[in-house]
């Protein structure tokens, strides 16, 4: 099914009625002059609804252990609930030029100081306010289980340099996989670093918090934040904190342990881990378990980092799908990147992008059952 609804008529009297997708989504509510819902289907009965505002994954629905469809991902019902004079937010979204945070806003490239939007803490935050998940990307749906998704992002952009031409590609494999590869050129030297910003709750129920959930996180350092959420420069180890996910640990162990100081900075889990797989996306970088489903995560990357963040800010104000309201710790995002400020930190891998180069970066969400 792509963009409209598909409609059929019934037996008598000749009522119109309208198909709704597999999570319970009208497509009708999507549409706009520049805007739809696409769905992508396996023959595994697996559903992944995306729209192009955002290129934001709005529902996935997967099995659970006893075969239930369950949908996996915190969204909304309608592109007038994703828009930001309504909500601004990340839900789900493919975040650019630059994912989390840049220090005072302020980039370094060919000698020349650039000054950013400051949108966090008086950092420049994904982008900036007016980053590329709020842009409406080109589509191409070439089959049922591939989105290709394209925004042209202008030479000043949130005062990023560069005309920038970004994909983002999601494809929904055969073994209940979404494959998310990203690519970006430019025409002049500037910073990308893109993620995806999907909030999941694998209890399939937002009432229902994150914190009873078994998670493995495969690194053995983080990058420590200051009281505004900007990364400090060291690479600390997460042996003996709360910090170390090495062997699989309940989300909500220790999250309120506010003596600690990295969990007070973080109202939580709100930080970059520098993971063992070194770039390698064959090895599972990230295991997210619900106990109460059984429904697994497994998330692979060619990225050096993920940020954790475990939906902190998260406070009651927002209603959602189902008319569900997404309280505090209702999800989790798991966003596989570089690290945060990057530019400013030169001995930490390059957010650099060249004219004649391409930025490329892949990740990879899979779903199966914990047995």
């Amino acid at each position: 099914m792509v963009g409209a609804a598909t409609v059929f008529m019934t037996a008598c009297g000749g009522n119109v009625e309208k198909q709704l997708t597999r999570s319970g989504l009208d497509p009708d509510k999507f549409l706009t002059d520049s805007t739809a819902l696409y769905t992508l289907t396996n023959s595994n009965g697996m559903e992944v609804c995306i729209t192009n505002y955002g290129a934001r994954i709005v529902s996935i629905m997967v099995p659970d252990r006893d075969g239930n469809m369950q949908d996996v991902v915190l969204g909304f019902e309608s592109i007038q609930d994703y828009l930001p004079e309504n909500n601004l937010s990340d839900f789900g979204a493919s975040i650019g030029r630059y994912a989390n945070r840049i220090n005072q806003g302020i980039i370094v490239l060919n000698g020349d100081s650039i000054q950013l939007p400051k949108n966090n803490y008086g950092h420049c935050l994904h982008g900036g306010p007016t980053g590329w998940q709020y842009k409406v990307y080109e589509a191409s749906q070439p089959n049922d289980t591939t989105l290709v998704l394209t925004v042209k992002s202008p030479d000043g952009d949130n005062n990023f340099p560069g005309n920038v031409v970004a994909t983002t590609t999601y494809t929904l494999t055969g073994d209940n996989a979404i494959d998310i590869a990203y690519n970006a050129v430019t025409d002049a030297t500037t910073v990308v670093n893109m993620t995806n910003h999907s909030y999941f709750n694998l209890n399939g129920n937002p009432d229902q918090t994150i914190t009873d959930n078994l998670l493995v996180i495969n690194a053995d350092y983080f990058t420590p934040v200051d009281s505004t959420f900007m990364t400090t420069g060291e690479i600390a180890p997460v042996a003996g904190t709360p910090m170390d996910f090495t062997s699989a640990k309940l989300i909500g162990a220790e999250i309120n342990n506010y003596d600690y100081d990295q969990l007070a900075n973080g109202k939580g889990y709100d930080h970059n881990w520098v993971l063992n797989s070194a770039c390698d996306d064959n090895q599972v970088a990230t295991i997210l378990v619900s106990p109460s489903t059984g429904i697994k995560l497994e998330v692979l990357t060619n990225e050096p980092g993920i940020q954790v963040y475990s939906g902190n800010f998260l406070d009651g104000t927002v209603t959602g799908k189902g008319g569900k309201v997404y309280n505090q710790r209702a999800a989790i995002c798991l966003e596989t990147q570089h690290y945060p400020d990057s530019p400013n930190k030169a001995d930490w891998p390059s957010v650099v992008l060249e004219p004649g180069q391409t930025y490329n970066s892949h990740c990879v969400y899979r779903f199966s059952v914990d047995q």
